[in-house]
């Protein structure tokens, strides 16, 4: 990926993580996480997003299937927080370092904390951002918690 890494293929690449890159080509309009599984052909469970949120107003991430909606009240309750909101997309792209539809948890600006879904566990390996829209990686999920410092927990609820 000479001259096409981001921060979060060159985190990868640094730690010799075992991961597939994969590319599609993303049409304006559509929703990023069930565009990617389609594209891509994977079952969108294994698919998953990538949201930023406040929890007392502190930058917190939620990774969570595409097929589900993030559970606010589960993710403050996961960090020790009281309440929770999706953060607004000017301060997630800040906190994060990437823009909106390709905001990866790998190679963030700076260490947030993080949640991954606990259903993530339960698979081989799952699809995530890789830091750009139509740019994503597979890899396993203990791998995504060891770089990421993730804790485990049930945040999404079915859609």
């Amino acid at each position: 990926m000479a001259g096409k890494g981001t921060p979060a293929t060159v985190l990868l690449a640094r730690q010799k993580i075992a991961h597939t890159v994969h590319t599609y080509v993303h049409q304006d309009g559509q929703a990023y996480g069930p565009e990617a599984a389609e594209a891509l052909g994977v079952d969108p469970g294994r698919v998953f997003k990538t949201l930023v949120a406040e929890v007392d107003g502190a930058v917190t991430v939620g990774i969570l299937p595409v097929t589900g909606t993030l559970d606010l009240k589960a993710l403050a309750a996961v960090v020790g927080g009281k309440r929770a909101r999706m953060a607004e997309i000017g301060l997630a792209e800040r906190a994060t370092g990437y823009v909106a539809g390709g905001i990866s948890p790998l190679g963030l600006r700076k260490r947030l904390p993080m949640v991954l879904d606990a259903s993530a566990q339960d698979l081989p390996t799952v699809f995530c951002s890789g830091g750009r829209r139509g740019l994503e990686i597979e890899l396993a999920p203990a791998d995504l918690v060891r770089l990421t410092g993730a804790r485990i927990a049930p945040i999404g609820c079915a859609s």
